[in-house]
Formats: structure tokens, sequence, C-alpha cells
């Protein structure tokens, strides 16, 4: 039975059973708690695929009004966490428009200002895959941050796997020219 209590003494268990709870303001007190604990998570998620405060923020209410719908489907196959991001994962990728935005390999790396590695900031990596060309940038992050496996993102954007590696190959390369000493 679900218990009102502070967000980090109510287990992810509670929290969903209460979430699913048929009394309104239970269900509710528990919803409130679930988005406040994953909610900078899952922005993070979603602002470093769409690069854009208000489409990340449109996206992630997308995502958690479908994660209360189908809440009760979740089975405990993974963590709640998981689960949710691969919702938000999708809801940011229906905000985002793939169509040519793939960089060919044979395309040139610009040249680029690159900061010295000593004084090379958090900020400063952020900003330079924030600046990756859109499908490079969602592939890596898909691949490299979040941990999909090549052949999940090609079934979530519809590429081959070749595509996914392609981009996660030319995203390094990218960023290492722009990140490395001139």
């Amino acid at each position: 039975m679900f218990r009102l209590a502070t967000p980090p003494d109510i287990s992810e268990r509670d929290l969903i059973e209460g979430c699913l709870s048929p009394a309104l303001p239970t269900r509710r007190a528990a919803q409130r708690m679930l988005f406040e604990r994953y909610k900078r998570a899952m922005f993070s998620t979603a602002f470093r695929l769409l690069n854009d405060y208000d489409h990340a923020n449109d996206a992630l209410q997308d995502a958690f009004v479908d994660i209360f719908r189908s809440l009760d489907t979740f089975r405990y196959q993974s963590t709640p966490g998981a689960w949710m991001k691969t919702i938000v994962v999708r809801h940011a990728l229906r905000k985002q428009q793939f169509e040519g935005r793939f960089i060919s390999l044979d395309e040139s790396l610009h040249d680029l200002p690159v900061p010295e590695p000593d004084t090379l900031t958090g900020q400063e990596l952020e900003a330079a895959i924030l600046a990756l060309p859109v499908g490079a940038r969602t592939v890596f992050l898909l691949i490299e941050v979040e941990g999909y496996s090549h052949r999940e993102v090609s079934d979530m954007l519809q590429i081959s796997e070749g595509t996914s590696k392609s981009q996660v190959s030319y995203a390094k390369k990218w960023l290492k020219k722009r990140l490395q000493r001139s």
C-alpha cells in the first residue's frame, strides 16, 4: 500500500503502486513524487537530443503523460528510470525531423576553434556535443551517453546499423578535431 512520506523515503515500487491507486488523491500525490524524482534526468536526456529548451520541455511533458497512462504495463524487467528514459527518448525523437540530417562521412570536418586540453570544462564539452549536426549528435548521445546498442538506435531512428555506426564515428572525429590542440 502507498504511504505518504518524503520522496527519498518511498521506494520506486511504492511510487508506482501509488500512481496506480484507484484513490485519486493518492494517485496524484504519487505521480507528482515520481515526476519530481525523475524530471531533471529526463529533461537532461531530452535537451541533449533536441538542443532546445522549449522542445525538451514539450517532449518531457508528453512523455510523462504517456508514462502515467502506460505505467500499468511496466513489468520491472528494467529499472523504472530506464523504462521512462526510453519513453522520453522516443518523444524527443518525434520532435526531431531526421530527413536529410545525417552526415556523409565524405563531408569535411569544419575548422573550429579548439580550447587548450588543460582548460577544457564540462560546459565546453557539452557545448561541443550540442554543436554536432543533429543526426550525428542524436546517434552519438543514444550510443555513448544513454548506452543504447546500434541495433536499438537503428530501430528507434529507422536507419541501418551501418548508418548508426558511421554517425558515431563521424561525431567522435568531429569532437576530437574540435577539442584537440590545433
